[in-house]
């Protein structure tokens, strides 16, 4: 079997929910996404995710490393990958590249196989336990408690919240996850997540402050990703552990947090240069003794790693829409992601919606921005004062 050629469709959907953080406390409404076709010369096809404005960096490293080549050996051409931008660093559109192509590689070695990619991955089991993240510091009371309430009825008793700008704010929020999430029957895991927000100090007064009424499983991104005195700093002063790296691409980048103590729970994803990567960190993690915890994604079809990796925990499950065009049969239940049977990710796209859905680029309404909020680390800025000071 030998790789073909990629396509892609980019389209934007509408969410079932608004998603927002400390530095996008507004939100955003919409997403747009790009999926992408890795075809053969034997009719089997894998599929991946990205974002929009990639077609170029894929079309361009599958054309010159990946076209004609077996697509089972799905390691090898991940490194081919690697060592063609080391110059520049596996991180960026680079990095969004190899993930894409990595993980539609993997797929495609599993349909090979004809079975899930959770079986060609080593798992024995297809279940993998969630837990309810709300990204939805933009959300009210009511629709925070309809949230957790929901994935609460699906067994889940793991919750994380975003907050980071109001102390008073957060605690009442925190309460409501607390008692939506009891209803599950179970006794309830809680997380917070400020988004790289505070600074170190900030962060432990805030956790310290938290943590006078409420046990905390982790505290995520209390400082910035790459800080390992800052991180260390608040996972010495604090009962929580401390989780981060979803915003690190490469392995390299978590050498560092590792080898310093600075991190407690190992966050990877499709990001981390796809399955293939976050396979490399959870494995030096591994040597650790550190859990690794999966980052959402669409379909929840990154659980298939998860079922694999002896170290993991838990697995973000997000239920806000995105998987709206795909076809998949995975489900939550019980408080797990259950994989499904189905070769490969279990997953396929409805071409036909994505046709209608179709678009030359994101609209406004797409994406929290990537930008860091006015105040961040210096002080916090409530919601409804402007992002930015006024220009002369």
């Amino acid at each position: 079997m030998k790789v073909t050629g990629v396509r892609t469709k980019s389209y934007e959907i509408e969410l079932t929910r608004p998603l927002g953080d400390a530095n996008d406390p507004i939100g955003c409404t919409h997403l747009a996404m790009m999926a992408v076709f890795l075809d053969t010369d034997e009719g089997l096809t894998g599929v991946g995710l990205s974002g929009p404005g990639m077609e170029k960096t894929i079309k361009g490293m599958v054309d010159h490393l990946i076209v004609g080549r077996d697509p089972r050996g799905v390691r090898g051409l991940w490194k081919r990958m690697v060592d063609q931008v080391f110059k520049g660093n596996n991180r960026g559109p680079a990095s969004g590249a190899i993930s894409t192509i990595d993980i539609a590689l993997w797929d495609l070695k599993a349909k090979a196989n004809n079975e899930p990619l959770w079986k060609t991955l080593g798992a024995s089991s297809r279940y993998v336990k969630g837990y309810a993240s709300d990204i939805g510091l933009n959300l009210n009371d009511d629709e925070l408690r309809a949230f957790y309430t929901r994935l609460a009825k699906q067994g889940i008793n793991a919750g994380k919240i975003k907050v980071g700008l109001n102390q008073e704010d957060d605690l009442r929020r925190i309460g409501i996850m607390h008692d939506a999430l009891a209803l599950s029957g179970k006794t309830p895991l809680l997380m917070i997540d400020s988004n790289e927000y505070w600074s170190p100090k900030q962060a432990i007064r805030h956790i310290q402050a938290i943590e006078e009424q409420y046990e905390l499983n982790w505290v995520e991104e209390p400082a910035r990703r790459w800080d390992y005195r800052g991180l260390r700093k608040v996972s010495e002063s604090v009962r929580a552990a401390v989780a981060t790296g979803e915003n690190l691409n490469d392995i390299s980048e978590f050498m560092a947090l590792i080898a310093n103590e600075a991190v407690d729970i190992v966050q990877v994803g499709s990001g981390t240069s796809g399955i293939t990567g976050a396979l490399m960190v959870a494995d030096m993690a591994y040597g650790f003794e550190l859990p690794v915890s999966l980052m959402n994604c669409p379909a929840n079809y990154m659980a298939q790693l998860g079922a694999a990796l002896p170290n993991h925990n838990m697995i973000e499950v997000l239920d806000a829409g995105g998987d709206q065009g795909m076809i998949h049969q995975h489900t939550v239940e019980d408080g797990y992601v259950v994989l499904s049977n189905d070769p490969g990710l279990g997953l396929a796209f409805d071409e036909d919606k994505l046709a209608a859905w179709a678009i030359d680029r994101p609209s406004a309404r797409v994406t929290m921005p990537f930008a860091r909020r006015r105040g961040a680390g210096l002080y916090e800025v409530p919601i409804g004062e402007p992002e930015y000071l006024p220009e002369e």
